[in-house]
């Protein structure tokens, strides 16, 4: 294994520190793994988090125009309830918080936990779960579809939506909205190396690939051979489009790297998934690409749709500063 890290049990205090030294804006607790905007804001507060490993997620989500903290587990492990409840207190303002949380069991019960904590002391929680990987059916798993790539949409509509001074059921109404207009769908092509096992978890071999395959390593769909970036493009772009009907709409594009991919690459995909969809009559509105969601040194991809209205496209054009994304 061959990795820039001290010892593998303290990569996530380690980054979550380097990360502070290098955006002065931020504030990181020690020991609780939780990253917050350094100025606490007057409005709903609206956090997210999840395992370390998918940087920039979720911490590189937190500034303004988005997330007031992001609570980090180990790597792809759930944060335990105590790291969320210090998530909640720091940004916690008396007007109540939003936890955008992706659909993984583990996430799904800590969060659950530290809302009911939360209520006790009388702060007001909502939640929303981000499912949006069309790989699987919705009832594969006991929670239901997998959360991914779609889940950082879903951070910026929040966020935008908090700024405004919505009250917060009106940013849960938005953070929905998004959710149910949103589509992913990924592939791998080299396993991903924990740091704390120091092998790969999985094998892929030369000339194989992996079609939605999840950000963790959970099962895909199918494993084939090396495909074409237009090959690839129609495949992920088809499942999706079987999956939600964007015809004659605007959207949202995000093709999405998972760590190991060049940028190269993902601006060809990129070509090829924006020539698809013009001839499908699907207008893009605005494009992202670039590593949002990844998965260690995985190599692969993702591609996520948001369809459009009014308001999320107002939402979605509404400025951010965030480490890893600014929206001017």
């Amino acid at each position: 294994m061959k990795k820039i890290i001290n010892k593998p049990t303290d990569v996530v205090s380690e980054l979550l520190r380097g990360m502070e030294k290098a955006y002065p804006s931020l504030k990181y607790i020690e020991k609780l793994e939780v990253i917050t905007r350094r100025e606490k804001s007057d409005k709903v507060a609206v956090i997210s988090g999840g395992g370390a490993g998918h940087e920039p997620a979720h911490a590189g989500y937190v500034g303004k125009g988005m997330l007031d903290a992001a609570i980090s587990g180990n790597v792809f492990s759930s944060p335990s309830p105590d790291r969320i409840i210090e998530g909640i207190n720091q940004t916690n303002s008396g007007k109540g918080v939003l936890m955008i949380i992706k659909n993984y069991s583990g996430d799904i019960m800590n969060f659950g936990l530290s809302k009911d904590m939360a209520e006790m002391d009388d702060i007001e929680v909502e939640t929303v779960v981000v499912k949006d990987d069309v790989a699987v059916p919705d009832s594969t798993y006991s929670t239901g579809r997998r959360g991914i790539a779609g889940t950082v949409f879903v951070h910026k509509i929040a966020g935008a939506k908090a700024e405004t001074g919505a009250n917060l059921q009106e940013v849960k109404a938005a953070a929905e909205k998004a959710i149910a207009n949103i589509r992913s769908m990924g592939m791998a092509m080299t396993p991903c190396t924990l740091p704390a096992v120091g092998k790969p978890g999985f094998v892929l071999g030369e000339d194989e690939i992996e079609i939605g395959m999840g950000i963790h390593g959970e099962p895909g769909v199918e494993r084939t051979n090396v495909k074409t970036a237009k090959e690839l493009a129609e495949i992920l772009l088809n499942k999706v489009l079987e999956d939600y009907d964007y015809s004659n709409s605007e959207v949202a594009l995000m093709v999405n790297g998972l760590g190991g991919t060049p940028l190269m690459e993902l601006y060809i995909l990129n070509n090829e998934v924006q020539q698809l969809l013009e001839e499908k009559n699907i207008k893009v509105y605005r494009t992202f690409v670039g590593n949002y969601m990844t998965a260690l040194d995985m190599t692969g991809c993702s591609l996520t749709l948001m369809k459009l209205d009014d308001e999320l496209k107002e939402l979605l054009d509404a400025p951010c500063d965030t480490p890893a994304l600014k929206v001017l």
